[in-house]
């Protein structure tokens, strides 16, 4: 596996909330959830992004925002529009006034706003709510705003997830969270791979003779033993040129980036109950389920068992509470 689709294998939405939003203007929201991570379309009509020190940025219809957390931002009709309502991190929505509008606006099947649902704006929205479900490395590489144009997009996943947010079929959820995660990555995956699209080095460091060829080695066997001789000799350069050069490009030397991959895999591996702690630790190289729990309780704040019952830095709720949450209003 190289870099790049180790990193974007990462995105896994797990109930994550899909809605239609249909309004007319004057309108505006203040997104203050905390999630890490969201995406925004506009079906019809147009909208501007606006985010703390940073220029309003114009969305028409077809182009897809992504937005990381937690910091908040607003979508609004204009640039001049204040916002009516503020979705906050309980996930209620409210206006200005303090009145309570999250039941109230719906209308139906994951659609919100406008009573008539005839309105001049209407943005398709996804929120990845817990930090888990995306790779806290890509996480840390991505702007807070990326846009891909429509004119870049040539994919068909909006108009399946707008015929999909209008289904009730049985394993909807998980139809809708798939949907999420391609319609994410097609975005990524268009940022990561143009030329001179600001995307951080160490993100595209796997397009180096040498450092991808390490990298390969690294997401293809995390749980080998690896020493820096090792992954020098796979790589076919001297430790000295494999870690010099893998430094400058990824950020980190080779062996503290294979622990953060481990300890990414072990998270995304706790997810499956069924897995022993003692089986996860063989897959991604460690020798004992304790020095597993120490390495990821050091850099993760919490047990791996404490991390598979929900208890996440940063998430303020379980997981089980994450997956029930209705977010609307984005």
């Amino acid at each position: 596996m190289d870099m790049l689709s180790g990193l974007l294998e990462s995105p896994q939405a797990r109930g994550a909330f899909l809605l239609k939003s249909v309004f007319n203007p004057p309108w505006g929201l203040r997104i203050e959830d905390r999630a890490p991570l969201s995406l925004a379309t506009m079906l019809h009509g147009s909208a501007w992004v606006l985010r703390e020190d940073a220029a309003p940025v114009r969305l028409e219809a077809g182009d897809v925002a992504v937005l990381r957390g937690p910091e908040p931002y607003t979508l609004v009709d204009d640039p001049a529009t204040r916002p009516g309502i503020t979705v906050g991190p309980d996930q209620r929505c409210n206006t200005t006034d303090g009145e309570d509008v999250t039941e109230t606006m719906a209308l139906g099947v994951r659609t919100w706003g406008e009573p008539h649902r005839t309105g001049s704006a209407v943005m398709l929205s996804g929120t990845y709510q817990a930090p888990g479900e995306v790779g806290r490395r890509l996480l840390a590489g991505l702007p807070a705003l990326l846009v891909q144009p429509a004119s870049a997009a040539r994919s068909p996943l909006i108009g399946m997830l707008a015929a999909e947010l209008e289904q009730e079929d049985a394993g909807q959820e998980v139809v809708l969270d798939r949907l999420l995660d391609l319609l994410l990555i097609n975005v990524l995956r268009s940022w990561l791979t143009e030329s001179g699209s600001g995307a951080p080095l160490w993100l595209r460091a796997g397009s180096d003779p040498v450092v991808g060829r390490a990298l390969r080695q690294l997401h293809e066997r995390p749980g080998h033993s690896w020493t820096v001789a090792s992954l020098a000799s796979a790589a076919g350069v001297s430790r000295a040129v494999l870690a010099r050069r893998f430094t400058e490009l990824v950020g980190e030397p080779p062996m503290s980036y294979l622990t953060g991959w481990r300890l990414t895999l072990a998270a995304d591996l706790l997810r499956d109950p069924d897995l022993s702690l003692a089986g996860i630790a063989r897959r991604v190289g460690y020798s004992s389920p304790f020095a597993l729990s120490a390495a990821f309780k050091r850099e993760r704040g919490v047990s791996p068992r404490e991390y598979r019952n929900g208890d996440r830095p940063g998430t303020g709720v379980s997981a089980a509470a994450t997956a029930r949450t209705v977010v609307l209003g984005h």
